[in-house]
């Protein structure tokens, strides 16, 4: 079994360390461009481990990037943000951006600040690494245009005012990153009935397995059998039928219980565990609260 590699960064000096950078202005925030980065050549596949909030915008790389079932070259913008301890792979010979943004921010600073806790509810800083935001040209642009205002910034003197700049022209960025993300969702459209599909396929196929028991499909299940996040999937499915992942697992699983309970004449424990219930009562009570029916009744009623 392969032995990764493992870099753990604990703080704002310990980065710029890493990347051979002057010592930073703030202890608590740095805005990097990669054009400033040295040469930095992998020798074996790293993990790597910050307590950072991380976002990104690369807009030259000499690789490619794999987003749903598509691949993208990075001559497109591509942001990513990433979150404090969350784990990034980077492969033996992986080429960095060359040309781009890298703004680090420990939750230190913005501990104070009602940013501090909406951070947190922003879903995107959950997804994969495969997941990045796929910039248009013009969205680029704006992005860019709020990394130049944080480099000005970084630029001044602290004052009394510094961080509340910071954390104002941070708290837009994000907002800008929530607004593309919608977009792509919607745009991505085009293809989310094959996306639906291959969803309902995977839970038709879970609930009509002949397996022995084997429990109940799960968001995580989901994701990890089409390489998604289950923070990405769920705002997939959202956009495209205004479900979570949850109602669209108890949807499908409700359909194939109306079926069995309609054309065959396996008893309601034995449909439960055919579905995956471990107990017939957790079926009969979720029966009940998606059809204001019990599954005899359901039965009895379509007869």
């Amino acid at each position: 079994m392969e032995t990764l590699n493992t870099i753990y960064i604990k703080s704002i000096s310990e980065l710029h360390r890493l990347l051979q950078q002057p010592k930073p202005k703030h202890p608590l925030v740095t805005l990097t461009r990669f054009e400033d980065f040295p040469e930095i050549k992998i020798e074996q596949r790293t993990r790597l481990v910050t307590e950072l909030y991380q976002i990104t915008l690369k807009t030259e790389c000499p690789c490619r990037i794999q987003y749903g079932q598509s691949i993208f070259d990075f001559e497109e913008g591509v942001m990513s943000c990433f979150a404090p301890r969350q784990v990034s792979v980077i492969d033996k010979d992986f080429i960095f951006a060359r040309k781009g943004w890298q703004l680090s921010i420990h939750p230190d600073f913005l501990r104070n600040f009602p940013l501090g806790s909406k951070i947190k509810s922003y879903g995107y800083f959950d997804y994969a690494v495969n997941e990045a935001l796929i910039l248009s040209e013009e969205e680029q642009q704006e992005i860019e245009h709020l990394f130049l205002q944080l480099e000005k910034e970084s630029l001044r003197p602290i004052d009394n005012f510094s961080q509340e700049v910071w954390i104002a022209n941070i708290e837009l960025l994000l907002t800008y990153c929530n607004r593309y993300y919608n977009r792509q969702f919607v745009t991505r459209k085009v293809i989310g009935s094959e996306f639906l599909d291959k969803v309902r396929h995977l839970l038709d196929n879970h609930f009509t397995s002949d397996q022995p028991y084997k429990g109940l499909p799960s968001a995580q299940y989901l994701a990890d059998a089409l390489h998604l996040s289950p923070k990405y999937l769920s705002d997939c499915l959202k956009q495209l039928t205004g479900n979570t992942t949850q109602q669209i697992i108890h949807e499908r699983l409700i359909e194939h219980a109306k079926e069995k309970l309609s054309i065959t004449n396996l008893t309601v424990s034995e449909i439960a565990y055919e579905l995956g219930f471990e107990y017939p009562q957790s079926f009969s009570k979720l029966f009940k609260a998606k059809t204001e029916q019990t599954p005899l009744q359901f039965r009895l009623g379509y007869n």
